[in-house]
């Protein structure tokens, strides 16, 4: 029968779930502790413990000097009892011997206690920390132990505790102390107080691990999720593939009947969750991520400067459907695919088209051979505005008038594009070692399988994986069989093998742009100015545009009477700019002021309703003139009543 000692010390073991070695140590800790308090050794001798586990015999032993007369039985030791010890001991030589009091057990047991409660209680800390920094981007489950404002406090293994905040809970679920809960471990630091666990539902990756653990095929690698895009509570899209053939990755989600799925939606509170098969042609992956909407066209624009975005048309009664409730449809299929989504319908395409044709030089040479069509196309718009149905067979022509402008607008933008490509391209390649291009992938780093598939794909050497990497990552991360993990390898080879090689700076930035396209100083303004100063009139002119970014027109000007200069640089000392030219039609000087705007006319005269508003902007100007002093006044009145800005002449 084991003694109490081997019973309590199993007990603990089990109870903290820490491992044999971690107590055992925290004991003899715990005795050396007892010791030096005891005897009031000092810590700079060397002290060691051992304790029997089967018996809990506990052996003390320290290290003391050889001498010929013990003067201190702590420290020092006698030449007989030393070489009883160790044979060759000499005298000034250290021996270490055992020195076990007496009555230490009972000693030990009330000096030793604290020390040993917070060695377990350090190790058990300590051994969740490692736990639980293991289990990092895995899901959990644990009982709700506490509900506060801030959110939920969750009994997990090992007797620790997680925290879900409100923001990472989903909107809309409640839960009841004892329910129990799952959730994501997004993040484990380490406080004073033990280790800080949090934990999230309204993380992505808490979907990604709740179909790997619904679905075998995604756990065992046959089908791959691509992207996934989630607005937590609400909805999410999820876009799969599968390296093989004869596989459905969507069914493979979804189950017979839903079951899979189902499954996920309800642990999401019931969250509606999209799958959709990913492609590796961007357009055909858009058109799917718009579903459940129905899509006429997509028609992608990666130029320069303007982005990776995406032209969708939709039919007129899918418009509401593709964008989806606030926007939630087009903006998930934005994060889902990478793009920025610009969703319009059939009729808003063909206006744009026909706009296009109309006043783009590049697209003249296809106006000329949609000479004919421009018209029907026109009709067929002004059929749409006034609501008269139109038959499907005109709704075609619209899709495959606005796909031939479409596309010829792309294959107008793929030389310029092709420019920034290289310039990209060959900026890289100088800063890449050009002994990775003799490498041969197969002798990278990478997995044999990894290896193989790139190789397949048209990437024969580390140069050129690393090359692609800098460029576009997208690219490798499509390929058939390539994924998060594959993606992570091949980013260890590329960081391994170039780590002083920057990233390729975005397509489209200002430095290329510079190169292409000559620099145009503008400034935005509300309307153009073209200031025409002469003797002794000045004239404003101020025609409207409809753009609000525009140049500054050029300023001409002649030879100015010096009484006029004067006037014109007091002005622009104590008024604004657009002040100094909302003057009434006055005498100053004996020289008329006149204001005057010019419009776009039809035919050829100024509307007067137009003109008394114009009139109304300067109602808050008086100007007076003194024949006495000679002296004209200007003043300036605010609307709230308050004096503005005077000047004198």
């Amino acid at each position: 029968m084991k003694n109490e000692f081997a019973l309590a010390f199993n007990e603990v073991i089990e109870d903290k779930q820490l491992p044999k070695e971690i107590i055992l140590q925290a004991l003899e800790s715990a005795m050396v502790s007892a010791y030096r308090r005891a005897v009031n050794a000092s810590t700079a001798q060397l002290v060691e413990a051992k304790i029997d586990s089967d018996s809990g015999k506990v052996s003390i032993f320290a290290e003391k000097e050889v001498v010929d007369a013990v003067q201190d039985d702590r420290t020092e030791v006698a030449l007989e009892e030393a070489r009883k010890i160790k044979e060759d001991a000499e005298l000034g030589s250290m021996v270490v011997v055992e020195c076990t009091p007496h009555d230490f057990g009972r000693v030990a047991a009330q000096t030793a206690r604290q020390v040993i409660q917070q060695r377990i209680r350090d190790a058990e800390r300590q051994a969740q920390l490692s736990h639980y920094q293991k289990q990092l981007g895995e899901i959990v489950s644990g009982l709700v132990q506490a509900i506060n404002a801030q959110g939920l406090t969750i009994g997990l293994e090992m007797r620790a505790e997680g925290q879900i905040a409100r923001k990472d809970m989903i909107p809309g679920e409640r839960f009841r102390v004892h329910d129990r809960a799952r959730a994501l471990v997004a993040e484990v630091k380490d406080s004073p107080r033990g280790p800080q666990i949090l934990l999230s539902r309204s993380h992505r990756d808490f979907l990604r691990r709740l179909l790997e653990n619904e679905v075998p095929e995604i756990y065992h690698g046959v089908v791959e999720i691509r992207s996934i895009a989630r607005e937590p509570g609400q909805r999410a899209k999820v876009a799969v593939s599968t390296a093989q053939t004869g596989i459905d990755p969507v069914g493979a989600c979804v189950g017979i009947r839903g079951v899979r799925i189902q499954a996920i939606v309800r642990e999401l509170h019931d969250e509606k969750i999209d799958v959709i098969e990913w492609n590796s042609d961007p357009a055909v992956f858009i058109a799917k991520a718009i579903s459940p909407a129905r899509v006429v066209g997509v028609y992608l624009n990666d130029k320069p400067g303007g982005g990776k975005t995406a032209t969708v048309v939709v039919p007129e009664d899918q418009l509401s459907l593709a964008i989806g409730r606030d926007g939630q449809n087009a903006r998930l299929a934005a994060k889902l695919t990478g793009w920025r989504i610009d969703i319009k319908s059939l009729a808003e395409a063909a206006a744009d088209a026909v706009y296009k044709l109309r006043n783009d030089e590049t697209l003249f040479a296809l106006a000329e051979i949609e000479r004919e069509i421009i018209p029907q196309i026109e009709l067929l718009l002004a059929k749409k505005a006034e609501g008269r149905p139109l038959p499907p067979e005109e709704y075609d022509q619209m899709a495959q008038f606005v796909d031939r402008v479409e596309k010829r607008t792309a294959v107008r933008q793929e030389p310029e594009k092709k420019v920034v490509e290289d310039t990209v391209t060959e900026g890289i390649r100088n800063r890449i070692n050009t002994q990775l291009f003799e490498q041969s992938i197969l002798d990278s780093s990478l997995p044999e399988h990894v290896s193989i598939i790139i190789q397949e794909a048209g990437y024969a050497t580390v140069g050129d994986l690393i090359l692609q990497m800098l460029r576009q990552p997208d690219d490798i991360l499509r390929l058939q069989g390539i994924g998060p993990k594959a993606m992570n390898e091949i980013n260890k080879l590329v960081e391994s093998a170039v780590p002083a090689v920057p990233t390729a700076p975005p397509e489209g930035s200002t430095e290329i742009e510079t190169k292409l396209e000559p620099e145009v100083e503008t400034t935005t303004l509300p309307v153009a100015i073209e200031v025409i100063v002469e003797a002794p009139q000045v004239e404003v002119t101020t025609p409207e545009i409809e753009e609000t970014s525009l140049q500054v027109a050029p300023v001409t000007t002649e030879v100015i009477p010096e009484e006029a200069l004067t006037v014109i640089a007091e002005s622009e000392e104590e008024s604004t700019f657009d002040q100094l030219f909302t003057l009434k039609p006055e005498m100053i000087d004996g020289a008329e002021v006149e204001v005057e705007t010019e419009e776009e006319e039809d035919d050829g005269t100024k509307k007067d309703s137009d003109k008394k508003k114009k009139k109304k902007k300067h109602s808050n100007v008086e100007i007076e003139y003194d024949p006495e002093r000679d002296l004209t006044t200007v003043r300036k009145k605010h609307k709230r009543g308050d004096e503005g800005w005077t000047w004198e002449k």
